[in-house]
């Protein structure tokens, strides 16, 4: 990709992800192996300065994602996941990283941490542990030991600023601390052997025998599960899925034109359908996005809307798949077919954790509410 200015502005911020997202789908097919991982996509990233976007404005970042600009954010999401799952993966957890550090580092770490993602570190949230070994902190010689690991960790070996949740003796709640990691070191990506979004890096990582300042703590105790921050997030890796989804959707609607079967009318039945569930994903995660960021709901009802949005768009990727594949027919399941590699990084990414717990969650919330369905998500100061 030729090299352009880093981004000043909202609309440089778009452009620049259409341009990365361009050049990402071109490579993605070659990255699609279990070792495999977009390193010049994440390169484009920081040369085009949208790792460094989402440093707040009073940092000297972009604020990208702030308030109110977080339909700026899901645009910028959409647009990288119509690329490359695996690099709206990588993208989705540097934006997580950096806005848990703008709402909980002090002055210092805040400085420290945004100057990091300006010089292009790749940042990562990981919080998932096996039920034995995972991370834990003790005080020692005036700093913090480490000991355990994170699995199912993505950019695992080239994420170099780490976030992650640890527990220390005694303590019921983990507490965050972002880690520096040298490139390359401490991963293990063996059991990563899944059927779509290889090229994620998506592993284990040891901790044990590291050191750390005790200014890596980041927060108090359990900040990290804070709502309706910690579920009302969700809405971002949605935007990337929806991203997915349109890939999917474009690479069905090509093969159509390409093959001149969209003549017939069934193929056109399913073309359609597949535009309706497209737009009313879009519509959701537009919503979830201005419904978590305007923060005017209670945040049970912030939470719910916005797990609702995550399901509405998990169904639509499945009932797009569905469509796509029974359309194109058995040349979709073809390596070297562009619905492929699409569909299997798709139906991956799709599969995010808890989904019953947080529709039962939701229709808990609806339930206790009071008021007509139509004022569910209205809120109470706004005129009728």
């Amino acid at each position: 990709m030729e090299a352009a200015p880093a981004a000043r502005s909202a609309e440089d911020l778009l452009r620049a992800a259409r341009r990365i997202a361009e050049a990402a789908a071109a490579r993605a097919d070659a990255e699609d192996r279990d070792d495999g991982f977009p390193a010049e996509d994440v390169a484009d990233l920081a040369r085009a300065g949208l790792l460094a976007a989402p440093t707040p404005r009073d940092a000297g970042g972009l604020g990208l994602g702030e308030e109110p600009g977080a339909h700026r954010l899901a645009e910028v999401l959409r647009r990288i996941g119509s690329g490359s799952l695996a690099l709206g993966r990588l993208y989705e957890g540097h934006v997580n990283a950096l806005r848990l550090v703008a709402r909980y580092g002090d002055a210092a770490q805040r400085g420290r941490l945004f100057a990091d993602a300006r010089a292009g570190h790749l940042f990562g949230v990981w919080n998932t542990e096996p039920p034995e070994g995972g991370l834990t902190i003790a005080e020692r010689d005036g700093g913090l030991a480490l000991a355990g690991c994170k699995t199912f960790a993505s950019g695992a070996g080239f994420v170099t600023r780490a976030l992650v949740t640890a527990r220390a003796p005694g303590q019921s709640a983990p507490v965050m601390l972002v880690v520096p990691l040298p490139a390359g070191a401490r991963a293990d990506l063996s059991d990563w052997r899944a059927q779509g979004m290889r090229a994620s890096a998506t592993g284990t990582v040891s901790f044990t025998g590291l050191c750390v300042a005790p200014d890596a703590v980041l927060g108090r105790p359990d900040d990290y599960h804070r709502q309706p921050d910690f579920s009302g997030g969700a809405w971002r890796f949605a935007a990337v899925q929806l991203g997915g989804i349109e890939a999917v959707f474009d690479a069905w609607r090509s093969h159509l034109a390409r093959t001149g079967r969209g003549e017939d009318p069934h193929q056109l039945a399913r073309l359609g359908e597949g535009a309706i569930t497209l737009e009313g994903a879009r519509l959701w995660v537009e919503a979830a996005a201005r419904t978590a960021a305007e923060a005017r709901l209670p945040d049970d009802r912030i939470v719910a809307f916005v797990n609702l949005a995550r399901l509405a768009v998990e169904r639509a990727g499945l009932d797009v798949l569905q469509l796509a594949q029974r359309s194109v027919g058995l040349q979709g399941f073809l390596r070297g077919h562009p619905l492929e590699r699409l569909s299997r990084d798709l139906a991956t990414y799709l599969r995010q954790p808890a989904p019953d717990r947080a529709l039962t969650g939701a229709a808990a919330e609806i339930l206790r509410a009071e008021g007509a369905a139509g004022d569910l998500w209205r809120p109470s100061d706004e005129g009728v």
